[in-house]
């Protein structure tokens, strides 16, 4: 593997964790979930046991990554909010690209 194709891939990395650590943040701020962003686990299901959040709570996600990532979805598309990876990996396939976003916010 050569050193370009290396920090190709940090660079993607880096802008994955802060892509997650943003949909975090916005999950707590939105919510007002009484946790750090940093404890939800990546893969952590957001809702029943996992996280606790519920159908009221899928209205507001899905508000939420229209207004922050310019992406539609419906209410109905459950499996898209089973977790914090889902819902990037949402994100990203609908925009072609990681968005760009700050590290912590």
């Amino acid at each position: 593997m050569s050193i370009s194709n290396h920090e190709d891939l940090l660079a993607i990395a880096e802008a994955r964790t802060a892509l997650n650590l943003h949909i975090k943040s916005l999950l707590v701020e939105s919510l007002g979930l009484e946790i750090a962003p940093e404890l939800i686990g990546d893969d952590q299901p957001l809702f029943g046991r996992g996280m606790g959040l519920d159908s009221l709570d899928s209205l507001e996600l899905v508000v939420l990554v229209e207004q922050h990532f310019g992406v539609t979805l419906s209410s109905d598309q459950s499996g898209v909010f089973s977790s914090v990876n889902r819902l990037a990996d949402y994100v990203i396939a609908d925009r072609g690209e990681i968005p760009a976003v700050k590290a912590t916010e």
